[in-house]
């Protein structure tokens, strides 16, 4: 750590610039302080000086207590201070509290000398000193603020993530912690100008109950931490030798290991980590099979049918598992899997069950449907999906999982773009982090870019230490009612943005990593075979940052009246611009920066009432009770799924750190449709989502699209699955919906999404 020691050039007494004459020199007063040394200092004055303390006790002056507050200070801010630090600051206090005549100082005129003294010493630290003085002053405010806050939970609920079940006591628990948390980042996190910026709203920093603790989205090596056994929570577990018995440990680790952060969860290509559990549940029936004296043959067929039987037994269970048992945040963690490649009999099986698994749904026989989490990734090549290609079966699973439950979204590895690129150029497979999120490339050797021809990226085991969106309406409304440039503007809250970011790379750098140790010790994460007692740092290189864009759409509306549909120029030169700077900040800093297509779940309607705050009413920009998400066109907007897919691909290539492209089907499960327009996404390079609006009736069982009241049975007790942003989610349950009503009015706007 480097020390922070005084500039001395820069020294200036704390009463007064103090002189005294040496050898006929005039040098500084600090000069001779520093060679007094602290304990010099206390003897000889605490039987004179003493501190009044708030309960009016006296109590004689002691350094040392000084010296604790300040290193607790300097360690907040992750600064370590020299001995010659300490002696300037005791000899500072002790020309001080020698100006007093009375023997008595109170403890608030004490706590002003050592902030004082800190200021000359290391600002950083005065400020540590400083928030942690005023911190026991606004305690008190900030409890209030979250009693608030914690009554709103325990009496109406809390609405702003659908992934949360805020009746249940563990949610509750755990959304009152966040609204502590939240506030305790922003107390001893930001500074008085961020927290203006995200007050006002020109910018939204995600996740801050989470962000001083862990990290955010990642792509989980699940299979490095199986392979060879490892250990979790001090009891060793063996690699598993069956298929079901992977199934139960990968549910646990997932489970474990998705509590100890925040955001999605993504176990990448899920078939091919199966596969080899399937072979050897394969084999060790084949071998039954063949000594109970059963013809090769049969036993084939035998063999092969329990392992289908366990494929779709452990995917039920994981089913189960992820939508019903809530993780240690209160929450149902964000698990994300990605499939479609494996072309092995178990790899190809493991993707077919899956999909049908989910197809099928779950609930009473008579009332099934399809559940939320894990959210499916289908990893499209069209030289192995489709008709008459070596996964045409594996495609057709996807196409008739799609039209049924939704999911699988579809990620093109053979389009064009980023994600294809890599894939085409590396053989890498870029796996979305939970709904959107993408990480940019990390080289083997070369770290942030290539060290040679033979260099590859490295994607699998890596992650995102949060994101910070800019609120682009609010800061163009700011420039012109400023009358200032919008780029300029634009430049000052991107600056807030980047030095939050750098912040929170060193402050989590100093994390050990036994605060997760599956990801940090036991191979979860690239890098991830360090002690528990070793810092992460070394793991965050790899981590990417993001800054987001919200409201795209009505960035344009605000500059000339027209939609994104209408024009959307102005919103491609901004989106290019930020893109340039983004780039600049990432070779300044040496961060893997990533530019984010925010899916605003309450931010969408948090910004429309932060907007109308500071800039009033402004047709078709706060109009309306919510904003749109990132680079989407509106959805009132009557355009076909073919329109929608063009006009957003102008925007595709600038959002690499975080995008999803999805369209409304006007159609009642219409396989050939689907098929089309996928398709024709995989070719344009998409992530592509399908939305239909399912309906089912929890009385009778009928289902069909967008149903307010059963045809059949005449219920309105239905359940409803809508798309949320990148993600599905319930917008109707038992009479009620886990949505925010900004999101509520926004689904019942929908034509073109």
């Amino acid at each position: 750590m480097q020390n922070n020691i005084i500039d001395k050039s820069k020294v200036v007494s704390l009463a007064a610039v103090n002189t005294q004459k040496t050898s006929g020199t005039t040098v500084p007063f600090y000069s001779f302080l520093r060679k007094t040394e602290p304990a010099s200092i206390a003897n000889a004055i605490s039987n004179k000086i003493y501190i009044v303390k708030k309960d009016g006790t006296r109590e004689s002056y002691n350094f040392q207590k000084i010296v604790n507050a300040v290193k607790k200070s300097a360690g907040r801010v992750m600064v370590e201070l020299s001995d010659d630090d300490f002696k300037f600051l005791s000899n500072c206090v002790r020309k001080e509290i020698r100006n007093f005549k009375d023997k008595e100082i109170d403890i608030s005129k004490m706590h002003d000398i050592v902030e004082s003294a800190l200021e000359d010493l290391n600002p950083k630290i005065a400020k540590s000193y400083r928030d942690y003085r005023n911190y026991k002053k606004d305690f008190v405010h900030m409890l209030d603020k979250v009693y608030q806050e914690s009554q709103k939970i325990m009496y109406i609920g809390d609405k702003e993530n659908s992934n949360s079940d805020s009746a249940l006591v563990s949610t509750k628990r755990s959304l009152i912690f966040n609204q502590l948390n939240k506030e305790l980042y922003k107390k001893f996190f930001l500074n008085v100008e961020e927290i203006q910026a995200i007050n006002d709203g020109y910018i939204y920093i995600h996740d801050m109950s989470a962000r001083r603790d862990t990290m955010n989205c990642c792509l989980f090596d699940v299979g490095s931490v199986l392979r060879g056994g490892f250990e979790m929570v001090n009891l060793w577990y063996n690699e598993p030798k069956s298929l079901d018995v992977a199934f139960d440990v990968i549910g646990d680790i997932t489970m474990a290991a998705a509590s100890q952060q925040y955001g999605g969860f993504t176990i990448p290509e899920v078939d091919k980590i199966l596969a080899p559990y399937a072979e050897k549940s394969y084999k060790a029936a084949y071998d039954k099979y063949i000594d109970m004296g059963v013809s090769p043959e049969k036993a084939d067929i035998q063999a092969t049918k329990d392992v289908e039987k366990n494929f779709h037994d452990g995917f039920q269970g994981w089913e189960y598992k992820f939508n019903t048992v809530a993780s240690s945040r209160g929450d149902y963690p964000f698990i994300t899997v990605t499939t479609g490649l494996g072309q092995s009999k178990f790899e190809r099986m493991a993707s077919i069950i899956m999909l049908d698994v989910r197809k099928g749904g779950q609930g009473k026989k008579s009332c099934k449907k399809p559940v939320l989490f894990p959210k499916i990734v289908f990893l499209f090549d069209e030289n192995l999906h489709g008709e008459g290609k070596p996964l045409e079966d594996v495609y057709e699973a996807g196409i008739e999982c799609s039209k049924k439950a939704m999911y699988p979204d579809w990620l093109s590895l053979t389009g064009e773009g980023y994600v294809a690129s890599v894939y085409k150029k590396y053989g890498k497979v870029v796996s979305p982090m939970g709904c959107r999120a993408f990480l940019s490339p990390w080289f083997e050797r070369g770290g942030m870019e290539p060290a040679d021809e033979n260099d590859k990226p490295i994607f699998v085991g890596r992650f995102n230490i949060g994101a910070i969106s800019l609120h682009l309406p609010m800061i163009y409304a700011k420039a012109q009612k400023e009358s200032k440039d919008f780029y300029e503007v634009l430049d000052y809250y991107m600056e807030l943005i980047r030095k939050i970011h750098i912040r929170t790379y060193d402050y989590l750098g100093e994390m050990k990593a036994s605060t997760n140790p599956l990801a940090y010790c036991e191979g979860g994460f690239y890098g991830g075979h360090l002690g528990i007692h070793d810092k992460i740092k070394p793991i965050l290189k790899a981590a990417t940052a993001s800054f987001g864009i919200t409201a795209l759409n009505e960035l344009q509306e605000l500059y000339n009246g027209k939609s994104l549909v209408e024009d959307g120029e102005f919103a491609l030169e901004v989106m290019k611009y930020i893109n340039d700077k983004v780039n600049y900040y990432k070779h300044e800093d040496g961060y893997l920066y990533a530019i984010y297509g925010t899916p605003a779940e309450n931010l969408c309607g948090l910004q429309v009432k932060q907007f109308r705050k500071k800039y009033g009413i402004v047709k078709n920009v706060s109009d309306r009770g919510y904003v749109s998400n990132s680079f989407h066109c509106h959805v009132t907007e009557k355009l076909s799924p073919v329109q929608k897919q063009d006009l957003e691909k102008r925007f595709w290539d600038l959002l690499n750190g975080g995008k999803i492209q999805y369209v409304k089907y006007p159609v009642s499960y219409n396989t050939e449709a689907i098929k089309t327009l996928v398709n024709r996404a995989m070719d344009m390079g998409f992530y592509e989502g399908v939305n239909l609006s399912l309906s089912y009736c929890d009385d009778c069982g009928h289902q069909e699209l967008n149903m307010d009241v059963c045809p059949k049975c005449g219920s309105k007790n239905l359940t409803k699955i809508d798309r949320m942003n990148g993600y599905l989610s319930y917008s109707r349950v038992k009479g009620d919906t886990r949505l925010n009503t900004a999101k509520m009015e926004e689904i019942k706007d929908r034509v073109s999404m």
